[in-house]
């Protein structure tokens, strides 16, 4: 009789969408602190020790599905996958460039599904997990963030769907994060960045939540898990 192979014990080899900076490069450092490994993919480089490190832009969908196509090849088989490349760019319907509405969309959904897409047959050799970041504005729309709120509410429903397709093959967590201390808001026009740094949460306690998830055991599954500070208005 074949004799089975013992599972590889949590974070295992994660990659990490956005993992140059922000959230992403909070759980790039917590999968290694776990004695994980980490890999990003980031249109910019990552320079944290002990992270590999791969280009890619995840709004062209096609060009990225090749570079998690590569990562598989050259790393093995991924225990996880996070999705937390993110953009936004906020304006009334009317006021935000088509082009620039369109590629809140590409990055924050079609991105997320290009990476999941490419990345799910070798999750599904090893059971893996993954972790998509929604937000906490895919639970309630405002007003000027028509593009945000669409990609986000899109995301949920991609991961409630892939969750439901995917049952017993892999796990599947929708990871649904408030505002954070990062430097998503730092290109926004003043009227749209946060008043009150104080009410952002800090992205490495999100970052545990995430192998919080990751660590779950076999047959057990965070479905979604909302991270927020403590005075975060935006939920619920």
């Amino acid at each position: 009789m074949p004799i089975d192979t013992p599972p590889r014990p949590r974070p295992g080899r994660v990659l990490i969408t956005g993992g140059a900076s922000g959230l992403g490069a909070a759980v790039a450092e917590s999968v290694v602190a776990d004695g994980g490994e980490a890999i990003v993919l980031d249109r910019v480089a990552c320079r944290a020790e002990r992270v590999a490190s791969y280009l890619a832009d995840v709004s062209d969908t096609r060009a990225t599905e090749a570079v998690v196509r590569q990562v598989v090849s050259e790393h093995g088989d991924l225990d996880g996958v996070v999705t937390a490349a993110g953009i936004d760019r906020c304006g009334r319907l009317d006021e935000v460039p088509a082009d620039e509405w369109e590629k809140v969309v590409a990055v924050n959904l079609l991105g997320t599904a290009a990476v999941v897409r490419a990345a799910l047959p070798s999750l599904e050799r090893v059971k893996g997990r993954v972790v998509t970041v929604a937000s906490s504005l895919a639970l309630r729309a405002v007003s000027d963030a028509t593009a945000y709120c669409a990609s986000k509410f899109g995301v949920l429903g991609f991961s409630r769907a892939l969750a439901a397709e995917t049952r017993g093959r892999i796990g599947v967590t929708t990871l649904v994060p408030s505002g954070m201390n990062t430097h998503f808001f730092d290109d926004r026009d003043e009227r749209y960045k946060p008043h009150d740094d104080s009410r952002l949460n800090d992205p490495m306690a999100v970052a545990r939540a995430v192998l919080f998830a990751l660590a779950q055991p076999e047959g057990c599954e965070v479905r979604e898990l909302v991270v927020c500070h403590e005075l975060e208005e935006s939920w619920p």
